[in-house]
């Protein structure tokens, strides 16, 4: 029975990324072995650069082997045809984002809200530290592996699987109409890929952004209007807001959008900070408007599913920058990343690909 090796970049205590070798044994029940191809690379790896545990978590590749349980993913065969033809059909390829495993029986996982799970959880960062995205490979189990559409391209899907779902969530689960008005607060890696899906739900959008320096950009996305906030006291938008995706870092000033929110507007918090982060919110003024704060990470894999094929039928593409997956390829990446000079999305790839 076959065992896997495979080279994975891990994050240690000096910052420094380290390349090391990880081991699984012959594959069981439904575990999937996949030979990575893509990875995204997102702000909250740089987070976890400095633990000794293998970094990325958006991960695509190519299924090589399958335990005897998997249903869903088929692997590369070489089948001889009639006159000595070989025809080659390719593995499926297989996407996956922050959570690796759940217990499956709790309420919450029943529900099919993974993320919540109550039971025994396994995600990026407290467990499976020896494997991630950024590698040669990995096994995971197929309770939570996304299979990617043929007419989706592997650099365009590694993004998505976790900066796609993070905004697709919102606008997909909490009562988005096509009337609606969406404010998208931050033109970055979250940001553009909320435009755009924000605009192929037929949804009138409104990006908001400090300056006017990613205007032009905004509008190509998908933007029908935007508004530069630095220093603005008053903001005026033509219609207001009735759901407003904050995907910035930095904490938002509510007397300041507080005059282009609709009564009864939702607003959904989308990056991750450090748990002593605080969200301080004028009480009387959300009282009074009905407002409503959406805390929202991962989705139901259905949702997975929907978002990967409505990206492949509507063209949904971040902007990416490739890097190779290799060490100084992650090194680059990460750097670009922390510097704030990425466009949009670093997406490493594994040369020959």
């Amino acid at each position: 029975m076959t065992s896997y090796d495979f080279k994975v970049f891990k994050g240690s205590s000096s910052g420094d990324i380290v390349e090391n070798t990880s081991h699984r044994s012959p594959l069981t029940r439904d575990q999937v072995y996949i030979k990575i191809t893509h990875s995204g690379v997102c702000g909250t790896d740089e987070h976890y650069r400095t633990y000794d545990m293998a970094l990325g978590h958006e991960g695509v590749g190519i299924v090589k082997a399958i335990g005897p349980e998997v249903t869903a993913f088929k692997v590369q065969v070489f089948l001889l045809q009639p006159r000595s033809h070989l025809t080659i059909s390719r593995g499926d390829r297989a996407g996956w984002g922050w959570v690796h495993e759940t217990c499956g029986f709790c309420e919450q996982c029943i529900d099919g809200h993974f993320i919540y799970c109550t039971g025994d959880i396994k995600q990026y960062g407290t467990s499976d530290q020896d494997q991630g995205s950024f590698g040669e490979g990995a096994v995971w189990r197929e309770q939570l592996l996304f299979k990617i559409p043929d007419n989706l391209p592997s650099d365009i899907a590694a993004p998505l699987m976790c900066a796609g779902i993070t905004v697709w969530g919102p606008l997909t689960e909490y009562g988005v109409k096509p009337t609606d008005v969406i404010g998208v607060v931050g033109i970055g890696g979250l940001g553009h890929l909320a435009v755009q899906f924000a605009n192929k739900l037929g949804c009138e959008v409104v990006a908001l952004s400090g300056t006017e320096t990613k205007k032009d950009e905004a509008l190509k996305l998908g933007a029908h209007h935007f508004v530069a906030t630095k220093g603005v006291s008053d903001l005026k938008v033509p219609r207001k807001i009735n759901h407003l995706l904050v995907t910035t870092n930095q904490m938002l000033d509510w007397n300041q959008y507080k005059s282009i929110l609709a009564p009864r507007a939702s607003i959904y918090p989308l990056t991750t900070t450090d748990f002593e982060t605080k969200l301080v919110l004028p009480h009387m003024q959300f009282m009074l408007s009905g407002w409503k704060l959406i805390g929202c990470t991962a989705s139901p894999k259905i949702v997975y599913r929907r978002m990967l094929e409505f990206a492949a039928l509507h063209e949904i593409k971040p902007m990416v920058e490739r890097f190779p997956l290799t060490k100084q390829g992650v090194v680059d990446s990460l750097k670009k990343l922390d510097e704030g000079k990425m466009r949009y999305r670093g997406v490493l790839y594994a040369e020959g690909v």
